[in-house]
């Protein structure tokens, strides 16, 4: 049977331990790349980064002809620009699904995730910026008797 408790001070020492926090490790391929998938809306990104000079390539495409708006490129270098990493990693993405933008934001969140399976040490800056969370927003469905989502026909009294 347990032994009785004389003082409270007993008491405190029967304390379970505080759980460690979740250590993360690197994560790459035979042939040194890091692999990780980012989701937006209906985009699905697929990305690989290795050691390299920073060149950025969409579905075998540069990122200049692939995206060609401004904001969209700046989008997916967030990333890289957070975490001091311009220009040292060769990125190699395919998208597939939905438009430009949320395919932008897929390759941004496949590029975040991969970097901290490249460089665990990386998680912090970037959950801090947002990068690892998936933007979970999709269209709204469109519903009988309206006319898109949520606007209603227009109203008539006679």
């Amino acid at each position: 049977m347990a032994e009785t408790m004389q003082s409270l001070d007993q008491l405190s020492a029967l304390r379970p331990a505080a759980p460690e926090a979740p250590r993360y490790v690197q994560k790459l391929d035979h042939l040194g790349r890091a692999y990780a998938t980012g989701k937006r809306k209906n985009a699905v990104a697929r990305v690989w980064i290795k050691r390299g000079t920073g060149k950025i390539t969409v579905n075998n495409r540069a990122i200049e002809t692939f995206f060609a708006r401004p904001v969209l490129r700046m989008m997916i270098s967030q990333p890289l620009v957070i975490s001091n990493r311009s220009g040292q990693y060769d990125v190699i993405c395919r998208v597939s699904g939905g438009g430009l933008s949320g395919q932008a934001g897929a390759v941004r969140h496949g590029l975040s995730k991969a970097l901290t399976n490249f460089e665990p040490e990386l998680r912090s800056v970037l959950k801090r910026g947002g990068f690892l969370t998936r933007d979970s927003r999709v269209v709204e469905r469109k519903k009988y008797g309206k006319a898109k989502a949520r606007r209603s026909f227009q109203f008539s009294k006679r």
